[in-house]
């Protein structure tokens, strides 16, 4: 008779994914529980599925967080968020999930059992099926204990025409809270520091804040979540899609008190710190009033703020104006300010 995992001091080995007993064993005692569903309990090498009507919506993203736990969150939860939020930023409904796992040998089974059930919690809340999945090992020193793999499919409504291409001069810019959290957790936990207040990240699935947005205003142009290379980025990647000028006005963006304080000792500018639970939206003018109320009427979006204006502008430039009443150039993020932090 196998004996079952030993959880509590057991570690990953290059058995666990070379395709026979052991990884079996690993599916079905620490996967299979966690993420229990009727297609993934198939144990088909692929998952097969209806969707409703609409087009299909598709995305993949890989994970290599370091530290891998984390103040608000940690990989497994964030592997999750990540995707199915970019699923929401093409304003489509997310279904189903795959996930795919690269362990170190070593790996201690304790803190691969916490993610696991971290991404299923993070699944439920999201309404989403994890539905397939795959797990490779490789040799110690050849990894950094573990990356995930998720790909996301959902559905967009008949109606609804969301892009990066779509702003228009005039238009509105939301945001849907405070700019800057996640970067600045993920930074406190790497580098040991502590601060008067904690500060957790803001990783969080915003498929159904989307939802609420789309039911008042269906007409929404642009949404997008502000990751990697945080807010003054993703808004000179939508300006250049666009072909637009954007302004930005500094006193209107929410950035709670200690990650400001956090960023000036560290050097560093909010408007580049990674966001893994914010969206940006961008709306006809007529419709701003609305939504920034729809938004605010939700538990996810309840700091939301108009934070600027799409200009004409064949330069594609995105300024801000300041809180002294200047004008100042919000260019790309130059380098790297926070490595691995999603």
């Amino acid at each position: 008779m196998n004996r079952r995992l030993d959880i509590g001091k057991g570690r990953v080995d290059l058995s666990h994914g070379a395709g026979g007993r052991a990884m079996m064993q690993l599916i079905e005692e620490l996967f299979l529980g966690a993420f229990d569903n009727a297609l993934l309990n198939r144990e088909h090498d692929a998952a097969m599925f209806d969707l409703p009507p609409g087009r299909v919506v598709m995305s993949t993203d890989s994970f290599v967080v370091s530290p891998i736990f984390f103040p608000g969150g940690d990989i497994g939860e964030l592997a999750v968020c990540g995707t199915v939020n970019d699923l929401a930023m093409g304003g489509g409904v997310p279904k189903y999930l795959t996930a795919g796992f690269i362990l170190e040998e070593g790996f201690p089974l304790a803190d691969l059992q916490r993610i696991v059930a971290s991404m299923a919690a993070a699944a439920r809340e999201a309404g989403v099926a994890i539905v397939s999945g795959d797990t490779k090992v490789v040799e110690k020193g050849h990894g950094d204990g573990i990356y995930i793999n998720t790909a996301g499919v959902g559905v967009v409504p008949e109606g609804v025409e969301i892009a990066g291409d779509r702003a228009r001069p005039g238009d509105v810019v939301l945001l849907s809270g405070p700019i800057g959290d996640h970067g600045v957790a993920i930074m406190s936990r790497r580098e040991n520091l502590t601060f008067g207040s904690a500060i957790e990240s803001d990783c969080q699935p915003l498929g159904d804040l989307v939802a609420a947005m789309l039911t008042e205003v269906p007409g929404i142009r642009v949404l997008r979540d502000p990751t990697r290379g945080g807010l003054g980025s993703t808004m000179n990647e939508i300006a250049q899609q666009s072909g637009v000028g954007i302004e930005l006005t500094e006193a209107a963006i929410p950035v709670r008190r200690e990650v400001k304080s956090v960023c000036e000792l560290l050097g560093l500018d909010p408007l580049y710190v990674a966001n893994e639970g914010k969206l940006i939206a961008i709306c006809p003018p007529q419709d701003a009033d609305r939504l920034l109320s729809a938004m605010r009427a939700h538990p996810r979006g309840r700091a939301s703020a108009v934070i600027g204006r799409v200009l004409q502008d064949d330069r594609s430039f995105v300024r801000m104006v300041t809180g002294l009443g200047g004008t100042r150039m919000v260019d790309w993020m130059a380098g790297e300010q926070l490595p691995r932090i999603c």
